[in-house]
C-alpha cells in the first residue's frame, strides 16, 4: 500500500496498555490529525512509529515497508521524520547550527543548502536569527526551528507531535498555515498529533479520534467536524 498503514497496533508502558489494537490508514500526500485528550495515547503512538519505543503487537508500514524494529536514525534516512513535542531544539546551539543538524547525514550538500534556504523563506524569523542562540528564541520560534530542521532532512512522512503546545493563538495559526503550505507544496504525508482539535481538523484530510488508547472513529475531517455528538464528546464544543 502507498502511504501509512497502522493495523491492530498496540503499545504498552509496563502493565498499562497505552495504545490498544489501533488501526487506520493515511494515503500518500494526505494530512491526518490524531485527536484525543491528555493520556489518549497520541504521543506514545508517534514514538512507537518513529522507533523511539517498542511496540507490543500489530503492524505499521510506510509505502509497503515496515517501520518496526528499526532505529530512529535509519527511519530518518528512509524519509520518516518525527518532531517531538516540547520544541525539540538544542538550546546551546544557534539557529544556523540547529538547522545544519537536519542535513548532517545527507551527502547532497547543495540540496541541503537549498533546503535551508527554503526553510528560511517559509519561516523568515529564522533567517533574522540565524546566529542567535536557540535558548533565546520564543516558543513559536523554537517550534519553527524544530519543524525547519526536520524539513532539511527532506522527509516523505512527517510525524508532528503537538506543534501548538504552549503557543499563543496567533502563532498557532502561523504554524498551522505553514504545515498546510508544506504538505501541498512538497507532497508531504503528515501525521499531526494535536489537542487543538478544531485547528488540526480544519487543515486535515482525515481525522483519527482516540480515547484511552483505543480508536473512537476515523474519517474525512469535515465529516467529523459536522458530527454534533462527536464534537460534544471529543472536540470540546
Amino acid at each position: 500500500m502507498s502511504g501509512l498503514l497502522v493495523k491492530n497496533f498496540s503499545v504498552s508502558h509496563g502493565a498499562i496498555a497505552a495504545v490498544k489494537d489501533l488501526s487506520f490508514t493515511v494515503g500518500k500526500g494526505e494530512l491526518a490529525a490524531i485527536i484525543g485528550s491528555n493520556g489518549a495515547g497520541k504521543t506514545t503512538l508517534l514514538r512507537a512509529l518513529s522507533g523511539l519505543i517498542p511496540h507490543q503487537s500489530g503492524e505499521a508500514s510506510w509505502n509497503g515497508n515496515s517501520l518496526l524494529g528499526k532505529k530512529p536514525e535509519d527511519l530518518v534516512r528512509s524519509g520518516v521524520v518525527h518532531v517531538s513535542e516540547g520544541k525539540s531544539v538544542i538550546p546551546e546551539l544557534n539557529v544556523k547550527e540547529n538547522l545544519a543538524l537536519g542535513g548532517i547525514w545527507r551527502k547532497d550538500k547543495k540540496d541541503v543548502a537549498l533546503a535551508t534556504e527554503e526553510v528560511c523563506e517559509l519561516f523568515p524569523r529564522l533567517r533574522e536569527r540565524l546566529l542567535q542562540s536557540a535558548d533565546t528564541l520564543s516558543g513559536g520560534e523554537r517550534q519553527m526551528l524544530a519543524i525547519g530542521r526536520a524539513l532539511i532532512a527532506r522527509p516523505e512522512l512527517l510525524l508532528l507531535d503537538e506543534p501548538s503546545l504552549g503557543l499563543a493563538p496567533l502563532i498557532i495559526e502561523q504554524i498551522f498555515d505553514a504545515i498546510n503550505q508544506l504538505r501541498h507544496k512538497l507532497g508531504l504525508t503528515v501525521v499531526l498529533v494535536e489537542q487543538n482539535a478544531m485547528s488540526a481538523l480544519k487543515i486535515a484530510d482525515i481525522g483519527v479520534i482516540i480515547n484511552v488508547g483505543s480508536l473512537v472513529t476515523s474519517g474525512p475531517s469535515q465529516e467529523l467536524l459536522a458530527d454534533a455528538n462527536l464534537r460534544a464528546a471529543y472536540l470540546g464544543y
